[in-house]
């Protein structure tokens, strides 16, 4: 069996990816770029062979994504009548695709879906993975809108080596346990596994839009996007089809109707973090050619690693990384061990001041800590040396304490009844949501196709008993 320290929490990057198109070394010098992908994160080394932290403007220019600016921020505010959430004001949330676009169909009254997810490598999610579901969970709040939820077991099992597919399966359902309890409106939230939903009865019109999308995607597409060899298996090159099918209402009759004339223009709203954008440039890519829209996206930095800004927390490195499990003591100790941004000693401290912008357990703080006001108190206090390192993390073990004690309150109440119904494909309620009388023909041609499957079996256990009488 697989434990969290043998699996990898995103699996080895392809080896073209890592030997050519992004990790290139000077022969002058030891610097490397950072490598982004969704297989692989780091931050790259200087020009000295010392690790430096992730460059998100470098990424807004390589991916040519747009910026999350203050016009942004208060067109949202303006259009949904909300605050920004904390990580939007803090440049946590930091860039988009087309967010534009969103707000003006919203404000017109226009329906549209989230759509986010997980690839489950670990039993337990840590708390860098609750941090884009947590914003979802605002988003849909906000915005009052079905979201969908794809927990892509397949993917970690194609890409990961040490991992069996029955470990896979096992993991998708521990997390879906974890993301519910995060707080999604189970009247509009639908959670699925791909090895159960597409692969079983209800994801049929979602496999049409994988032979959709597939059918317009190359190799050498995949090869120049996500850096594949040939050393790759043949089901890694398929799956971004699979990944962008959940960008369509078209995949969901049963959330969104049958009827594609209509579906076909109800567009959707990507939160993720920046390591998931390479799959959606290709759907975007393609998704106009197929008569589609294209998704909206709205990108998260990554919550950076305990030991330093250099890398995100892993799963597969349990010192960098709290967990929604771990208890008030083994996060107390690991936040004692974290980087700190802190002088040499105490004299040095007091003239020199701290560096907020490395010292993990204040990065922390910016992720959780609500209140601006608290925490523009503590950065200017441990940068003019008033405050120590320790005093520090002990400021950041409180609010991780008291962020993932409460996840625990309730992570008790969602039983596996509970994921049960968030995994049952069924209508959602939501703004725009189809008559009653488009429902009614929905369901009408699944308990056809559901019947046609019933008559199928009957027939083989009428073939069997006669077989078993004649002998």
């Amino acid at each position: 069996m697989a434990t969290v320290q043998e699996v990898p929490d995103e699996p080895g990057q392809p080896p073209s990816l890592t030997a050519i198109s992004l990790a290139e070394t000077s022969k002058e010098n030891k610097a490397k770029e950072q490598v982004i992908t969704p297989f692989d994160v780091s931050g790259g080394v200087d020009e000295h062979g010392k690790a430096v932290a992730i460059d998100y403007n470098k990424l807004i220019d390589k991916f040519g994504s747009q910026r999350i600016d203050q016009t942004i921020l208060d067109r949202f505010e303006k259009v949904t009548g909300h605050r920004a959430h904390r990580l939007m004001r803090r440049g946590i949330v930091f860039s988009h695709r087309d967010l534009d676009i969103i707000l003006d169909k919203y404000e017109k009254g226009i329906p549209f879906f989230l759509y986010t997810g997980r690839g489950p490598s670990s039993d337990s999610m840590h708390v860098g993975h609750s941090i884009p579901f947590e914003f979802t969970k605002y988003l849909q709040d906000v915005f009052n809108v079905p979201l969908i939820i794809m927990l892509t077991d397949d993917e970690k099992f194609l890409h990961s080596p040490k991992l069996s597919l029955k470990e896979c399966k096992q993991f998708a359902l521990q997390n879906a346990l974890d993301i519910i309890a995060i707080g999604f409106d189970p009247n509009k939230t639908f959670i699925f596994t791909d090895t159960d939903f597409i692969y079983g009865g209800d994801g049929v019109a979602f496999s049409q839009n994988i032979l959709e999308m597939g059918k317009k995607t190359t190799n050498n597409q995949i090869k120049g996007t996500f850096g594949f060899n040939d050393t790759n298996n043949i089901l890694e090159f398929a799956f971004p089809a699979t990944q962008s099918a959940t960008s369509f209402a078209t995949s969901f009759p049963f959330i969104f109707g049958s009827d594609p004339k209509k579906t076909v223009r109800i567009p959707c709203l990507i939160p993720c973090a920046i390591d998931q954008d390479p799959y959606f440039r290709q759907c975007r890519d393609i998704a106009p050619r197929l008569g589609l829209l294209k998704p909206s996206l709205i990108h998260t930095v990554f919550l950076p690693s305990l030991r330093g800004s250099e890398s995100k927390m892993s799963a597969s490195d349990p010192d960098s990384t709290i967990y929604l499990s771990d208890t008030d003591n083994q996060i107390k100790k690991k936040i004692g061990k974290a980087f700190s941004g802190g002088q040499d000693t105490r004299e040095m401290h007091e003239k020199l001041g701290g560096r907020t912008a490395v010292d993990v357990p204040f990065q922390y703080l910016t992720f959780f800590l609500e209140n601006d006001d608290r925490l523009e108190e503590i950065k200017q206090a441990y940068e003019k040396g008033e405050m120590q390192s320790g005093e520090m993390k002990i400021a950041a073990t409180k609010e991780l304490q008291a962020y993932v004690a409460a996840f625990r309150e309730r992570r008790k109440h969602v039983t596996p009844e509970v994921r049960g119904e968030f995994m049952r494909p069924r209508q959602l309620v939501f703004r725009g949501m189809p008559s009653v009388k488009d429902q009614m023909k929905t369901l009408e041609e699944r308990k056809a196709t559901l019947q046609r499957e019933l008559d199928r079996a009957n027939e083989e256990i009428s073939r069997l008993q006669r077989n078993g009488e004649m002998h």
